[in-house]
C-alpha cells in the first residue's frame, strides 16, 4: 500500500480541484443534466483499465449512437475523458510496478507525439462525421472478431521472442506514428488496440505486460490529443460538460479495472468486450442503414475481414519469429547438473 502514495496524492489533487471548480462555479446543474454519461463511463472506465481499449470505446458510441451527438464531439470527449481515467490507471500501474515493455512503449510514445498532432491537424478535418462512426465501428469490430478466435492463444503468450525483440524500437515508433495520425486522431481511441495487437500477435508479449503498456500509450496519446485540440483547433461544444460529469467516475474506475482483472482473469473480460465490439458494429450498421445501404454494410464488413487478415499475417509472422528464436533459447538454457 505504501507504494501507492503517488496515486493517492494524484486523486487528492484531482478531486480537490474538481470539487472546487464545480462548487465555486455552481455547476451542479451541469452534473445533473449529464448524469447519463457518468453512468455509462462507470463501465467504460473499467474497460479502459482492464483491457487494451480506452474508455472512449464506451463513451463514443453512447454519445454518438445513443445520445445522437456529433461524432466529432465523441472523438474529442474520448481524448478528454481518457486524459483523466487512463492517466489515473497509468499512475496506478506504475505505482504497482507492473511489468511493461518499456523499449517498445517509449518509441511508440515518440511516434505518437509526432503522429497524433499531425493527424488532428491534417487528417481528421477531412473525415466527415459519418465516416468517423463507420471507422470506429470497423476498427473495434475487427478487434472483437480477433478475440473471438484467438483469445486462448493470446492468453498463452509468455513473453517476447528474442528475434522479435530486435525490432521493437522501429515497430513501436511506426505504431505510434501511423496509429496516432490515423485511428487515434480520427476517433480519439485505437492506438492502444494497435500497439496491443502488435505486441501479442507479432512480439508474443504476455498479457500482463501488453495490456498495461496499452493503457499507458492511450493515456499519453489522449494527453497529446486534448492538448493539441485545446491549443490549436479547439474542442467541440459540449465536450467540457460531459467531461465534467464523467471525470470523477473514470479517475477511480479505470484503476479499479486494472486491479479487478487480476482477480477474475483476463480471458473472460476479453471475450465479454469482444461481444460488445461486435454489438456496437451491428448497432452502427442499423443506425446508419439509410445512408450506408446494403452496399455500404458490405464494404464495412469487408473492412473487418481485411483487418483480420492483417492480424493473421502478424500472427504468422510471429510464428516465424518464435521458430527462429527456439535455437537461441535452447543455446542459452543453463545446463542441468547430473543428479547424485
Amino acid at each position: 500500500m505504501k507504494r501507492l502514495w503517488p496515486w493517492y496524492l494524484w486523486l487528492l489533487c484531482f478531486y480537490g480541484s474538481w470539487l472546487g471548480f464545480v462548487a465555486l462555479g455552481d455547476r451542479w446543474s451541469t452534473l445533473r443534466e449529464h448524469w447519463g454519461i457518468a453512468v455509462a463511463m462507470t463501465f467504460g472506465s473499467y474497460v479502459a483499465g482492464s483491457t487494451p481499449m480506452g474508455g472512449g470505446t464506451v463513451g463514443f458510441p453512447i454519445l454518438v449512437l445513443l445520445f445522437d451527438l456529433p461524432a466529432t464531439l465523441g472523438r474529442d470527449f474520448s481524448f478528454a475523458v481518457q486524459s483523466i481515467g487512463m492517466t489515473s490507471a497509468s499512475i496506478f500501474i506504475l505505482c504497482r510496478r507492473q511489468h511493461l515493455e518499456w523499449v517498445m512503449l517509449r518509441w511508440c510514445m515518440v511516434g505518437s507525439l509526432i503522429g497524433t498532432p499531425l493527424g488532428i491537424l491534417f487528417v481528421a478535418p477531412h473525415i466527415p462525421g459519418f465516416a468517423i462512426k463507420v471507422v470506429f465501428a470497423v476498427v473495434w469490430a475487427s478487434f472483437g472478431v480477433l478475440h473471438m478466435y484467438r483469445t486462448t492463444q493470446i492468453c498463452a503468450n509468455i513473453g517476447e521472442s528474442p528475434v522479435a525483440h530486435a525490432f521493437d524500437r522501429i515497430t513501436g515508433f511506426l505504431v505510434g506514428l501511423m496509429a496516432g495520425a490515423t485511428v487515434a486522431a480520427v476517433t480519439g481511441v485505437g492506438i492502444d488496440m494497435v500497439l496491443y495487437s502488435v505486441m501479442v500477435l507479432l512480439m508474443r508479449s504476455d498479457l500482463k505486460s501488453a495490456i498495461p503498456s496499452s493503457v499507458l500509450i492511450m493515456a499519453f496519446t489522449s494527453l497529446v490529443g486534448i492538448a493539441t485540440k485545446n491549443l490549436i483547433t479547439g474542442v467541440q461544444p459540449g465536450v467540457f460538460d460531459n467531461w465534467l460529469a464523467a471525470a470523477p467516475v473514470v479517475a477511480l474506475g479505470a484503476p479499479l479495472g486494472a486491479f479487478v482483472v487480476d482477480k477474475i482473469g483476463r480471458k473472460p473480460t476479453l471475450l465479454f468486450v469482444a461481444f460488445l465490439c461486435l454489438g456496437q458494429f451491428v448497432w452502427t450498421m442499423h443506425e446508419e442503414f439509410s445512408t450506408l445501404g446494403w452496399l455500404g454494410i458490405g464494404i464495412a464488413t469487408c473492412g473487418v475481414a481485411i483487418a483480420n487478415l492483417g492480424f493473421e499475417w502478424l500472427w504468422k509472422l510471429g510464428d516465424r519469429f518464435e521458430r527462429r528464436s527456439l535455437p537461441v533459447v535452447v543455446q542459452n538454457r543453463p545446463s542441468e547438473k547430473a543428479s547424485p
